[in-house]
């Protein structure tokens, strides 16, 4: 490893259930991005939603046994809900916010009509009048905090994919029960934390151009980007226990141990032969992001190791 550089990568997990073979390779990637440029490498788990008793103990101890480190403590976000006010407070004094009362029934209505883009919030109770917000508050609705974003569309420079622009919109910032949103709680831990690549899977490549834009507001700095391909089931759908012997636990019954499993995942990524067993210095060795497949991985369950 080169000598360490200002900065940081990171791998962030929820611990909502296992991880599957997809995160792991992900992780896998983040580490060797991270690894490879002299950078620290960081664990942080976020834990603002969906946490399953034991969850985070299984997914540290899996990553571990793959051949993965990090450097310093275990970040929370639970932890850190004081930065995110602090955030919060920092676009509100701005005039950067306002309350939104949709359901998520109401919303997705909204953003499947002809004339809003898909997924796109179409800014319903950006201006309300203070009667008609004083109405919905007396109705009993909690109200979210959205962005009031002043751009439509924001670039950011991804290691993989060159430059992409991708629409902004009126992101949460915080739910309507008062939890910090996920956009806003990234943006802030990232900065931070020192983190200037964020490597991550491609399915939130859209989230990119959101989250470098907050960040622009807030005045933070925006990291690089490496959206790498997902790992799919035999349908072309996102891998999910369902689709069988998918986690570290599911492998070891089947008779794959962890050096076997980051073998088939290094070879997935071109850094392994058929059957090879790579260590994590071998794979430090040999990883070179430009010949990194572009194309997601389909994960066959009965494949030879």
């Amino acid at each position: 490893m080169s000598s360490q550089v200002p900065g940081a990568g990171r791998f962030a997990p929820s611990p909502s259930g296992d991880l599957h073979l997809g995160n792991l390779r992900t992780a896998l990637l983040a580490w060797l991005f991270a690894r490879s440029t002299g950078r620290a490498f960081l664990m942080r788990i976020e834990d603002l939603d969906r946490v399953r008793p034991g969850a985070e103990q299984r997914q540290l101890a899996d990553l571990t046994a793959i051949g993965i480190d990090w450097d310093g403590d275990l970040v929370h976000q639970s932890r850190r809900t004081g930065r995110y006010a602090d955030a919060v407070d920092t676009l509100d004094a701005a005039g950067l916010t306002y309350e939104c009362f949709c359901t998520r029934r109401e919303i997705q209505q909204a953003v499947t009509a002809p004339h809003g883009p898909d997924g796109h919030y179409p800014g319903t109770c950006r201006d309300l009048t203070a009667a008609q917000r004083q109405e919905k508050r007396d109705s009993g609705r909690p109200p979210a905090l959205r962005l009031r974003a002043d751009l439509a569309a924001f670039t950011v420079h991804d290691l993989l994919r060159g430059p992409h622009t991708g629409l902004v919109d009126d992101v949460v910032l915080r739910r309507g029960d008062g939890v910090p949103a996920y956009n806003l709680a990234v943006v802030v831990d990232d900065a931070a934390q020192g983190i200037d690549q964020v490597v991550r899977g491609d399915d939130l490549l859209g989230s990119a151009p959101r989250q470098a834009y907050l960040a622009s507001l807030l005045g933070l700095p925006v990291p690089v980007y490496a959206h790498v391909p997902l790992a799919l089931n035999a349908d072309g759908q996102r891998l999910a226990k369902r689709d069988g012997a998918v986690t570290l636990a599911d492998q070891r019954a089947a008779g794959r141990d962890p050096h076997a499993v980051r073998g088939l995942l290094a070879r997935t990524l071109g850094l392994a032969e058929p059957g090879e067993r790579p260590s994590m210095p071998d794979l430090l060795d040999r990883f070179d992001p430009d010949v990194l497949p572009r194309d997601p991985w389909v994960f066959v369950p009965d494949a030879p190791p």
